[in-house]
């Protein structure tokens, strides 16, 4: 066995990767992954320390902070394969590990986990970054305890939780409470004392945090860019060259938005980005075209039919195939990398330069048309709750009776056809709710609407946006449950109906549970790093099964 990786939905054999993962990372890679947590680990023991003591210390730096949360980011699955820019991560945690150290010890801090490996391991080489922590670190070092189980989803959710608080402070929103959590419960997955009882609370205070989080970053796109209104967005393919731009950073689109729009190109969405085109902000931006493609899983075909350059804001990378013709025209930037694509990193300003992207793209052909047409976006919770009297004119009339929230990942597992099958085989009284790239398996269906009876009508697909707008999903719920007057969340006309893939998932499933939701199918899989004790919590105390074999859809 070279590697252990089972954080994702593709864990081979249901099991986990042990020779390459299937996400496409070798050996190696997934070692400096480990390193890089492990480094994120001892980082917190001391930041944690000085948090504890902040009323007689200096706080620790915004930075430490901030690579805190590009760490677990890059970790992520599909995020950053690059063996080199993971291992100057790793040296830019040591060297602040090694400065919030010497900030204990000048104090005079006692640093309870200072005997962890965590916390004084220190590699002279990057040989030692991958060959050294062998039985010390990584899921190989974890028995199939409950107490390791709920370490690992603990620490996956804290992945998903730092990709949100990236987002967020990348547009000036950070919140103290919320990094210090990070710290705290970074520490609790390497402290050898607390039992499942402790940190099954751990667990849950993350849910907690991550509707924070997500609130945190509402707030700081709305506040940026506007609140998303209902919007016909385009599908299809114009005749200027462009940019397809993919992940989940509105940053990074705004940036490059700006330095294009007198460059005679077009920019277009692709995957987790669609929801931007539905943003007040990014519409006066006429160069913005729509969206180009599908969910993630399906770039290869995708990026060689647009033909112009590709720009990667965060996950999710596929590798590409030998002799790709794409493959010299990708960038990525933020938490992303792979051998051979540029980076385009922060200058001293503090701000982007995707030149180099943009005459690039103005020298390649325009993008080859995959479909045409228009699909509807833009239902974040202030365009729903202004839908509010019509949904409820609709359920009061019998004409609504059902929602189905089918948010969170899409993936190329092939049991992932149960989603399709499920939405096209939904009443036509069913509307569905959803947010992610989970919707591509659904969004360009022919589901029709719910007429009202007073005049207008109900889309049945409502498109909350990105995976974090799950925050939206959950108002919009709250919101029904207030206003048919109901004491539980769960005595709603609402059906969860989950899809993930990799971490960010996590968090908004532990979100989900912490607001109360019960009886959650989630799938394709359950999470193999789910011990069987934690999965029969789950399922005593939250009511999670699985999805039914696509045999049984209907």
């Amino acid at each position: 066995m070279s590697m252990f990786c089972f954080q994702c939905q593709e864990a081979a054999g249901g099991k986990g990767c042990t020779v390459v993962g299937h996400c496409g990372k070798s050996a190696s890679t997934a070692a400096l992954q480990d390193a890089l947590i492990h480094v994120a680990r001892g980082v917190a023991i001391y930041a944690d320390t000085i948090y504890q003591h902040s009323s007689t210390v200096a706080s620790i730096p915004d930075e430490v902070d901030a690579w805190l949360r590009l760490a677990l980011f890059t970790t992520i699955t599909n995020a950053n394969f690059d063996d080199d820019a993971i291992e100057r991560r790793i040296s830019k945690g040591l060297a602040w590990r090694l400065e919030l150290q010497k900030r204990c010890n000048d104090a005079g801090l006692n640093v309870p986990l200072a005997s962890s490996h965590a916390a004084f391991w220190n590699p002279v080489s990057s040989s030692e970054m991958v060959q050294g922590l062998q039985g010390e670190i990584g899921v190989n070092s974890f028995s199939n305890s409950d107490e390791n189980s709920l370490r690992e989803l603990l620490t996956y959710g804290l992945k998903g939780l730092s990709a949100y608080l990236h987002h967020a402070a990348e547009l000036g929103f950070t919140d103290s409470l919320l990094n210090a959590f990070l710290v705290r419960a970074l520490v609790a997955t390497v402290n050898p004392e607390l039992d499942a009882s402790a940190l099954t609370a751990f667990v849950m205070e993350a849910g907690e945090k991550g509707v924070a989080a997500m609130a945190q970053l509402d707030s700081a796109n709305t506040g940026r860019y506007g609140h998303p209104e209902q919007t016909e967005i385009s599908i299809g393919a114009g005749m200027r060259p462009g940019i397809l731009v993919s992940g989940h950073d509105l940053a990074d689109l705004e940036e490059l938005l700006d330095q294009s729009k007198d460059a005679g190109i077009d920019i277009y969405t692709h995957c987790e980005m669609l929801p931007a085109n539905c943003y007040p902000g990014f519409k006066k931006y006429r160069h913005l075209y729509g969206n180009y493609g599908n969910a993630w899983w399906q770039q290869h075909e995708e990026f060689t039919s647009f033909r112009g350059p590709i720009l990667f804001t965060t996950n999710c990378i596929v590798p590409p195939p030998n002799n790709a013709a794409y493959a010299d025209k990708v960038f990525t930037t933020g938490a992303t990398g792979f051998p051979g694509y540029r980076y385009i990193d922060k200058g001293f300003d503090g701000r982007k330069d995707f030149s180099e992207l943009i005459s690039l793209a103005q020298c390649s052909e325009p993008p080859e048309p995959l479909e045409s047409g228009t699909i509807i976006s833009g239902f974040a919770h202030n365009q729903v709750s202004e839908l509010a009297t019509p949904i409820l004119e609709a359920i009061e009339s019998g004409a609504l009776k059902r929602f189905v929230v089918m948010a969170g990942c899409d993936g190329r597992h092939s049991q992932r056809s149960y989603y399709s099958q499920f939405a096209e085989k939904l009443s036509k009284d069913t509307v569905i709710l959803t947010a992610g790239c989970a919707k591509y398996r659904y969004n360009k269906l022919k589901l029709g609407s719910i007429d009202v009876p007073s005049g207008g009508s109900i889309p049945r697909i409502i498109d909350a946006g990105q995976c974090n707008d799950s925050y939206s999903l959950a108002l919009t719920a709250l919101t029904l449950k207030e206003a048919l007057g109901l004491d539980d969340i769960n005595s709603l006309p609402i059906d969860y109906n989950i899809a993930w893939y990799e971490q960010k998932a996590v968090i908004v499933l532990l979100s989900l549970l912490h607001l109360g939701v019960k009886n959650i199918r989630l799938g394709p899989t359950l999470p193999a790093f789910l011990s069987p004790g934690v999965a029969t919590l789950l399922v005593d105390k939250f009511g999670i099964h699985s999805i039914p074999v696509p045999a049984k859809v209907s």
